[in-house]
């Protein structure tokens, strides 16, 4: 699946409502201490693969092109969806709802597919992984006048902390605020914006945006590949299709984990990813993080943490007024 879906439909962007959904749930039918046990590792185990895959992707764009990347591993997707597009139906995956705004997602989607793995391909990996945790934090900053979404002075507040916490893990000077940077930095901003138009079209099937947004990499991916092109030997040929494979691992992990334990408990743990990032970028690429990076990680993470447990506390509020209002009109009538 594309490095968006990985990101926005999952734990590493999962949408408000996604853990609205799951902390509902949760509330309704409470999960035992063995089941969010489990739940946490399955979510650890999801944000593994999906570092895994964005080493592998900077290994392979040292050699290949993105739109090489975008080709194979989308081939590689489409074979792995073929089951689930059968079994949804070919004419239903195919006439999505509202058409427009599926094709801005896809738009969305592989715009911020193109910008990641080319920032990359120049940036440590912890570097453009940091930028892409500021999304959540874009899409509160989005969501009031895109969606008409009350956001309070207290989320605003972590809005603002969090753009500092980008701030400082740039050092924007003229010399270290180059082109790469600009562009990662403007992935996740495509990538908020993908989580904002995929909230919108949440009562679309999974298979059918997936769907969309592979064949749209496709695409893209067929129309960049021929400049540039380097033919890939056997073994990396079967790694740029492995992307699409430990992709597609992850969601599963991360599905499960959502299924298993409330989303307040597992989601917080999506922000390993730094870790991992860091790890692996200094065991593989020799990438040594300096202080301001992991000083604007802890920024960041810091406000994203704070937002995501006040969409917690909105939902258990929202859950409890509902059944107190449905008291009081049965009363009135």
């Amino acid at each position: 699946m594309s490095t968006a879906e990985d990101r926005a439909a999952q734990a590493r962007g999962a949408t408000p409502q996604d853990a609205g959904a799951a902390l509902a749930q949760a509330a309704a039918h409470p999960a035992v201490s063995g089941g969010a046990l489990l739940g946490i590792g399955m979510m650890l185990l999801g944000i593994f693969l999906f570092v895994v895959n964005d080493v592998m992707g900077k290994w392979l764009v040292a050699t290949y092109t993105v739109g090489q990347v975008l080709l194979i591993r989308s081939l590689f997707a489409m074979v792995m969806l073929a089951p689930m597009i059968w079994r949804e139906g070919v004419r239903r995956v195919a006439s999505p709802p509202r058409p427009g705004l599926q094709l801005l997602r896809v738009v969305f989607s592989t715009a911020e597919v193109a910008a990641f793995y080319w920032a990359v391909a120049y940036l440590p990996l912890a570097d453009v992984v940091t930028f892409y945790l500021a999304g959540p934090i874009w899409v509160t900053a989005l969501s009031g006048p895109l969606l008409g979404e009350k956001v309070d002075a207290r989320r605003w507040a972590a809005v603002l902390v969090g753009f500092v916490g980008v701030l400082i893990a740039m050092q924007p000077t003229s010399a270290s605020l180059g082109l790469p940077s600009l562009v990662a930095l403007g992935g996740s901003l495509l990538f908020a914006l993908l989580m904002i138009t995929t909230r919108t079209l949440r009562g679309t099937p999974d298979t059918t945006l997936v769907t969309w947004q592979t064949v749209a990499a496709l695409v893209a991916g067929a129309a960049m590949a021929p400049f540039g092109w380097v033919t890939p030997t056997p073994i990396d040929f079967l790694l740029l299709g492995m992307l699409g494979v430990v992709a597609a691992l992850a969601h599963m992990c991360v599905n499960r984990s959502l299924k298993l334990a409330p989303a307040a408990v597992v989601v917080p743990y999506q922000y390993t990813q730094i870790a991992w990032a860091v790890l692996l970028g200094w065991l593989i690429f020799g990438d040594v993080p300096g202080p301001a990076l992991i000083l604007g990680s802890v920024v960041i993470i810091a406000a994203g943490l704070y937002i995501f447990l006040a969409e917690q506390k909105a939902q258990r509020l929202k859950a409890g007024a509902e059944p107190a209002a449905t008291d009081r009109d049965t009363q009135d009538r």
